[in-house]
């Protein structure tokens, strides 16, 4: 009877046993939302050094950041990787983030078709310019655009007639002169580029949001409840980028073979990394200017902007480049 209780018993510790370690281990999975672009790459390299940060990395592509704030807001993800623009408008649609880092900058270009007497923004009067809606670029045209005293619409009559299209159907609509020009993403602007069909006008930096910065963002929930897990992704990400920074060989090799599949040249990537370097930093200040002109250009139409300084958390980012010794 003694023996029977005790095998019982071992069985039961047993099955606590993992069950507990099971509970700890799918507390430790991270569910990460990212976008497909080579500045991207560092987040997306996040997975492959997470075991050796003491977490799983579960990465999810999606095809822009709205898309990545409606998973946050869904429920689906506990950090994401998106334009300021994007992680803006959510947080003012009800989105429950916190934008804790930047991983790059800058990362548009204003690229006119070749052929096209295109040689800076005024010229754009009565063209067709392509841009994705509710990306950071359409922001970044939109502010070119009234610095330069120029109107626009999707419908003829203004100076400037837009062209909403998908980021990857932007290349396509130049080189087919669907379009006359565009404000276009890395690495698709210097693919653009160095295929021959489109020509740069400018890095639009000029604008009151100089090189925009994209936003790394994270949960309340996950921010707040699971502070130990939060504190070992930041320390990761931390680690991935200072990867990408220092080793451009290895962030290359990363970036054209496992996110790109060898669908970019090296020459798209060096291009493309020179205008859109990785980064680790970002300032409320910086986020409040890019929600300024968001409002003035009537990007996002947010009925309520949110205000900077409440959703800009950089503690666990200073704490983590403090710790692997990263200015």
């Amino acid at each position: 009877m003694h023996k029977k209780l005790t095998l019982k018993s071992g069985i039961a510790a047993a099955l606590l046993l993992t069950f507990s370690l099971g509970a700890a281990q799918a507390q430790d999975v991270v569910r990460l939302g990212n976008l497909k672009f080579a500045h991207y790459g560092a987040v997306s390299y996040i997975k492959e050094i997470a075991p050796k940060c003491g977490i799983k990395v579960e990465e999810h592509v999606f095809a822009k950041g709205l898309d990545v704030m409606q998973a946050i807001i869904a429920g689906e993800l506990d950090v994401g990787a998106t334009a300021s623009e994007a992680a803006i408008s959510g947080r003012a649609g009800g989105a429950p983030i916190y934008v804790v880092a930047g991983f790059a900058k800058g990362g548009a270009r204003l690229v006119a078709g070749a052929g096209q007497k295109i040689a800076n923004v005024k010229d754009l009067k009565g063209k067709r310019v392509g841009v994705t809606r509710g990306g950071i670029q359409e922001v970044l045209l939109l502010a070119e655009l009234s610095q330069n005293g120029l109107t626009y619409s999707e419908t003829k009559g203004k100076d400037v007639q837009l062209v909403f299209l998908a980021y990857a159907d932007l290349n396509q609509a130049l080189m087919g002169k669907n379009i006359d020009a565009m404000m276009q993403s890395e690495p698709q602007s210097s693919q653009a580029i160095n295929k021959g069909f489109g020509v740069e006008i400018l890095k639009p930096y000029e604008t009151p949001i100089g090189e925009p910065v994209r936003t790394m963002v994270m949960t309340e929930k996950f921010y707040k409840e699971r502070r130990p897990v939060a504190e070992k992704f930041m320390r990761c990400f931390v680690e991935a980028t200072k990867t990408f920074i220092d080793n451009q060989a290895t962030a290359e090799k990363y970036v054209r073979e496992v996110v790109f599949r060898g669908q970019i040249s090296k020459q798209d990537f060096d291009d493309a990394i020179s205008n859109s370097p990785y980064s680790y930093d970002i300032t409320p200040e910086h986020i409040q200017i890019t929600t300024d002109v968001m409002v003035k250009t009537g990007v996002g139409r947010m009925s309520k902007p949110p205000v900077a300084k409440d959703w800009v958390k950089t503690d666990l980012l200073d704490q983590a480049k403090k710790s692997l010794n990263v200015k």
